[in-house]
């Protein structure tokens, strides 16, 4: 889901730079007032430094598009959706000048796709289901949040005009699908354990 610089009209790009640098904002200024900011400064460091791995693999796939996986919808089940969202533009911005990943005029709308739009819909759809069954919660939320990140990132491709809706919707999503219901099964493997072997880590207040 990196869209790399070129791509995205600059009126554009300003536009998502805007809405990320709003959404940041209101994260600093939540956090600013909570009492763990130790405990998740470092969950945030590490969370980061495991996004930036986790979305600069690719593993081929039979749709002949190597395929990675988010790590975002773990992240905001554990922090919350402002923070899922500061991780994924700390993410982003080092692949996009580390690693050659992404842009820097595309970071905004990066951050739009992966960050703002995939974090609420896994924060909304978890705070929906976790009464019922914590599992289903997780599996749920994880496979929203990745098919409404797809979705943005399908309006924002259309938005260029570089491409036509009938090739990004036989293209982008079954490829996404398939890693939603991947990466949902992990990560209730994943947080199942964590919350086992650090119960405290459930605790954390989301933001």
């Amino acid at each position: 889901m990196h869209i790399p610089d070129g791509l995205i009209p600059m009126n554009q790009a300003i536009i998502y730079w805007i809405i990320t640098l709003i959404v940041l904002t209101i994260f600093f200024k939540r956090v600013s007032k909570k009492v763990d900011m130790e405990k998740r400064l470092v969950l945030t460091a590490v969370l980061t430094a495991a996004t930036v791995v986790a979305t600069a693999i690719s593993i081929p796939s039979p749709f002949g598009i190597p395929m990675h996986f988010f790590l975002i919808p773990l992240v905001v089940i554990i922090l919350g959706p402002l923070n899922g969202t500061l991780v994924c533009f700390l993410a982003l911005l080092t692949q996009a000048i580390f690693l050659g990943m992404g842009g820097v005029t595309t970071l905004g709308a990066n951050v739009l796709v992966m960050g703002v739009s995939l974090s609420l819909v896994t924060s909304f759809i978890f705070d929906l289901f976790k009464n019922i069954n914590d599992r289903l919660a997780i599996f749920l939320s994880t496979i929203m949040g990745i098919l409404a990140a797809t979705v943005v990132q399908i309006i924002i491709l259309i938005l260029t005009e570089t491409t036509s809706l009938e090739v990004l919707l036989a293209s982008l999503l079954p490829f996404y699908l398939v890693v939603a219901f991947i990466e949902a099964f992990i990560n209730v493997v994943i947080l199942e354990l964590i919350f086992s072997v650090r119960p405290n880590v459930a605790s954390i207040e989301k933001v």
